[in-house]
């Protein structure tokens, strides 16, 4: 933090300077766009985040981040992003002018007023009350009163909380040094009985802690804005505020939500337990194959484990019905193209969805940028390529962009109607699976990229926090024979054709 201020007061000094000269000479002061052109860089203060910053696979993302990427990138300057530990240092550079933007995940605050410009980014959240599954469940605030509730240093939900007139109320304890994921486990564990969270932020944390239940909200949905120091003029405000509306007209804002939260709308805790019960039981048997197959065909390990996690639970003798089968659940047809033997050989199988998917993503337009790419190629790996073809073409015909899975997963529902399949070239098709099982594999592989990528946000002490299975979980380990019925009937209803998304 010392070297971030330091910096920042030696640029503010040499800023000094220059601005003296300029009086001196009788020019007028730049403005805060002006300075930033001229610098060529935009600083930015953040936190990391799912729903804001953080690194995948050695390259910065998030929602806030590629916002801004394309603000600088408009502006013509390059974006240089500092990480603070929490929202306390973002507002206290931002009220020093140290930082032209912060991004930290909060709504517009009464304590803000004359701190802090504001713009909008695209995003809602409310402030929710979560408590752990052992204490009694609260209905409202009042069911709370002397209860503590615990919340993030800086956050957007102490003045919903707080009633200074109310000697009665909850008592509110706040935690500088933790992060949502942090507040969310100790809850978990039960040594927080209850806390305040950010809805988007337990939507994207909710799956490590399933012993978290959420209980109410205290607001209505309220917009996520960066911040602006108002030492600043209102120019770079201004040039925010007319990118925003330009993002959400070109559809760039509801692409960005729906890549980074449009596959959270599925969640159950049930699925959740399950999954993370055969992370620790099952895939320990098959990574290494996964890991070997997927290098081979030149994708992520974790990728693969997800699409074998959606197929077969990791059962190498699941078989259904319809005659698909073994760990990736391939058909026969496709076994004996890709040149595979033994459908139920796990090593083999893995061997065989890694190549199948290669080829089917080889199919996918260049053209269309990752990772919708791979959103359609998951797509096609279920429902077969000429069906998504026909889905795209739907799409298109409607105005639609054809190369954006978030525009053409509205129509893939459709091929099952008759009025609209009739209309395609590949005919009927139950649309709704291949939606369902992008949605599922994303959200399972976002899981293990949490679990095995040291530098992606994580919950602490995951492994702590998980709901283990007992003994007489459905869908045992018990090996199968080809005879067996299709695994999925031997799941819970919920667990079966479609697993739930994580």
């Amino acid at each position: 933090m010392s070297r971030f201020i330091s910096t920042f007061r030696r640029s503010s000094a040499q800023l000094s300077i220059v601005l003296a000269v300029l009086l001196a000479t009788g020019c007028s002061q730049p403005t805060t766009l002006q300075e930033i052109r001229e610098e060529g860089v935009l600083h930015v203060i953040t936190r990391v985040a799912p729903s804001i910053y953080y690194q995948d696979r050695e390259q910065d993302t998030g929602y806030d981040y590629e916002l801004a990427r394309l603000f600088a990138d408009e502006l013509g300057v390059e974006l240089r992003v500092r990480v603070a530990d929490d929202n306390s240092e973002i507002l206290s550079v931002l009220s020093r002018n140290y930082a032209h933007i912060g991004l930290a995940g909060l709504t517009q605050r009464p304590d803000f007023g004359e701190q802090y410009h504001s713009v909008p980014i695209g995003v809602a959240a409310q402030s929710v009350i979560v408590y752990n599954k052992e204490v009694p469940a609260p209905e409202s605030l009042e069911d709370l009163a002397s209860e503590t509730i615990h919340m993030l240093a800086d956050s957007n939900h102490e003045h919903l909380v707080a009633d200074p007139g109310n000697e009665a109320g909850p008592i509110i304890q706040k935690h500088p040094g933790l992060d949502a994921a942090g507040l969310l486990a100790r809850v978990g564990s039960g040594e927080f009985g209850y806390a305040a969270v950010a809805s988007n932020e337990l939507d994207l944390n909710h799956v490590f802690f399933p012993k978290v239940y959420e209980a109410f909200a205290l607001n209505e949905p309220t917009d996520l804005v960066w911040l602006f120091p108002t030492a600043q003029d209102d120019t770079l405000v201004q040039a925010a505020e007319a990118f925003m509306e330009r993002m959400n007209n070109n559809g760039t804002m509801a692409q960005l939500a729906e890549r980074f939260y449009g596959h959270l709308d599925r969640l159950n805790y049930v699925g959740a337990r399950t999954f993370m019960h055969h992370v620790e039981n099952r895939l320990p048997r098959y990574q290494s194959l996964f890991q070997d197959y997927a290098e081979e065909s030149g994708m992520d390990w974790r990728l693969l484990a997800a699409i074998g996690y959606q197929e077969s639970h990791w059962r190498p003798n699941a078989v259904s019905p319809t005659g698909v089968r073994g760990l990736m659940m391939l058909t026969r047809t496709t076994a004996n193209y890709i040149g595979i033997n033994n459908r139920l050989d796990a090593e083999e199988s893995i061997e065989g969805g890694a190549r199948y998917f290669r080829m089917v993503h080889g199919r996918i337009p260049e053209r269309i940028p990752e990772p919708d790419r791979t959103w359609f190629a998951l797509a096609s790996y279920n429902v077969g390529f000429g069906h998504l073809e026909d889905a795209r073409r739907l799409a298109e015909s409607a105005g639609k962009d054809p190369d954006r899975w978030m525009d053409v997963k509205e129509f893939l529902p459709l091929l099952a109607q008759k009025e609209w399949y009739t209309k395609t070239r590949f005919g009927y098709a139950r649309g709704h699976e291949p939606v369902v099982y992008v949605q599922n594999i994303r959200r399972y592989y976002d899981v293990l990229v949490r679990i095995t990528e040291p530098d992606a946000p994580s919950a602490p002490g995951l492994e702590d926090q998980l709901a283990w299975l007992g003994d007489n979980e459905a869908g045992s380990d018990a090996p199968a024979s080809e005879s067996q019925p299709d695994l999925r009937a031997d799941l819970p209803p919920e667990l079966r054709l479609i697993p739930p998304t994580l």
